[in-house]
């Protein structure tokens, strides 16, 4: 089952991700895990990357498409993948769809999780840190003490990106980058939206049932 993820901010796509990838027994594929794993492993294609990275720059989409067939000829994805991350541009899109029938590995979905943005910015702007690590969640994971970690007693506090405006303004920047492409796969085919109001368990009770499907 060779997969694409997409799902805004709070969506959940990462315990999702995370999840499918142990059920499946696929690679959960993440072009920042890639990149930085090539960078470190000094290989010819991390060497490119890093040219860029280091004058802050983006990497070209080809070294990252190239990047990306590299790491679905592994061994590990003989079985499907999970891409994560990529693409993120109709050209990005297209040149994956190029190379992955090149290597005979095309997509077989694109799941889209859907939350409404009133949702989204609820479970994003009620997050609460503490600086030992620990999160809180002013719907779901109240401390015991109001506006104190439970662990280590320490005053919680709300990152930057978790206030409503930003929150508000990283899903406007979204969905102006990602409707093109859910557009795209819609076109072609091969993109099915989630509902992703529900429970964790729930959520990926859908994505199982559309997945096991596709395995028929």
């Amino acid at each position: 089952m060779n997969i694409v993820l997409f799902g805004p901010p709070g969506a959940g796509k990462g315990t999702q991700a995370k999840e499918l990838a142990k059920h499946y027994n696929i690679p959960h594929i993440s072009t920042g895990d890639i990149l930085r794993a090539n960078v470190r492993e000094g290989t010819k294609l991390g060497m490119q990357a890093k040219e860029f990275m280091d004058k802050g720059e983006l990497v070209p989409d080809e070294v990252l498409i190239g990047i990306i067939r590299d790491r679905v000829k592994e061994s590990d994805c003989k079985d499907g993948y999970m891409l994560d991350g990529y693409p993120r541009t109709i050209p990005q899109a297209e040149a994956l769809k190029d190379i992955l029938e090149k290597i005979n590995k095309p997509l077989d979905v694109v799941l889209n999780i859907d939350v409404p943005d009133d949702d989204l910015i609820g479970r994003l702007s009620g997050r609460r840190m503490c600086s030992c690590g620990d999160s809180y969640h002013l719907m779901f994971n109240l401390p015991l003490k109001e506006g104190t970690c439970d662990s280590c007693g320490g005053k919680l506090y709300q990152r930057d990106d978790d206030k409503e405006e930003v929150v508000r303004q990283r899903l406007e920047v979204y969905a102006a980058k990602t409707k093109p492409l859910i557009n795209y796969y819609e076109d072609i085919g091969l993109l099915v939206n989630i509902d992703g109001t529900g429970s964790v368990e729930d959520v990926f009770k859908q994505i199982c049932d559309v997945l096991d499907s596709y395995k028929k």
